[in-house]
């Protein structure tokens, strides 16, 4: 007597393939359904891209007018990269909603039903997230360096990719996004509210810099280089002086602060009710 399915052979009874496969695939086709994660990571290319044209182009109607000093120091691929200071807060924002929305409306319950190890989820929401906007940044980043550049080249100013920490600071640019948005994600599941999560990364970014920057001259400089989006700018914007870190220290710092604030998360998600 066949025991299986009529005209078939019967199913198998274990899968082997690992959860957090499964869950990474689960992830993925939430991350596609929802309709911010388009308008988040357009608004964040658009930014990139748009500024380094617009700001390249303000640059050089006024080239003219800018003092010697001024352009001896101005660094021609860190000004095209200007774009992610506007970038960042949208790839804040969705790095937090990533989490933060299915606790809102009450689908967190169903995920965890689905796959209750929840560190597991966790982890898939992490890999999808930091996948997705690592490919978004580091392409609207080298569109924002060419397009730059070529604005540039009008005053024999600009850059090229060969030259040395260039390639390291586009590249850069577009890694600092996606360790935002894990540190966003991490702060959205110790927080679990929308706007409590998206206040935090706001006060991260714009706020402690700011309160920093009120500070003496010689407790600003302390300090503020090792603030999370200081230390992780300092890898496509870095001026070399006491006040910032080196940009490989400065990235390693950044990729801590997001790496303590998933694994703080991670022991709360499964000390707490859904």
């Amino acid at each position: 007597m066949n025991s299986g399915r009529a005209g078939g052979t019967a199913p198998p009874l274990h899968d082997n393939r690992p959860i957090i496969v499964d869950a990474c695939r689960a992830e993925w086709t939430k991350f596609k359904s929802v309709r911010s994660t388009y308008w988040s990571l357009l608004g964040a290319s658009a930014a990139i891209v748009g500024l380094a044209a617009l700001l390249s182009a303000a640059y050089i109607k006024g080239y003219s007018t800018q003092s010697a000093s001024a352009k001896t120091t101005f660094n021609p691929t860190a000004f095209s990269l200007n774009g992610l200071l506007l970038a960042q807060l949208a790839v804040g924002t969705l790095g937090a909603l990533v989490i933060t929305s299915e606790y809102t409306t009450g689908m967190i319950r169903t995920t965890f039903s689905a796959v209750p190890q929840r560190r597991v989820v966790l982890t898939a929401k992490a890999v999808v997230l930091g996948s997705i906007v690592t490919v978004v940044g580091v392409v609207s980043s080298f569109a924002a360096f060419f397009l730059g550049q070529a604005i540039l080249s009008a005053k024999r100013i600009e850059a090229h990719i060969g030259e040395p920490g260039v390639l390291r600071s586009v590249i850069g640019a577009g890694l600092y996004l996606a360790i935002l948005g894990l540190l966003a994600l991490g702060l959205g599941a110790l927080i679990r509210h929308t706007a409590g999560a998206i206040a935090a990364v706001f006060g991260i970014l714009i706020v402690l810099p700011g309160i920093v920057m009120a500070l003496p001259v010689s407790w600003s400089n302390a300090i503020g280089k090792y603030l999370p989006s200081t230390a992780g700018q300092a890898m496509y914007t870095s001026i070399k002086n006491r006040a910032t870190l080196s940009p490989w220290a400065g990235f390693t710092l950044f990729c801590a602060y997001a790496a303590t604030t998933l694994i703080a998360a991670a022991i709360i998600l499964v000390r707490r009710d859904a």
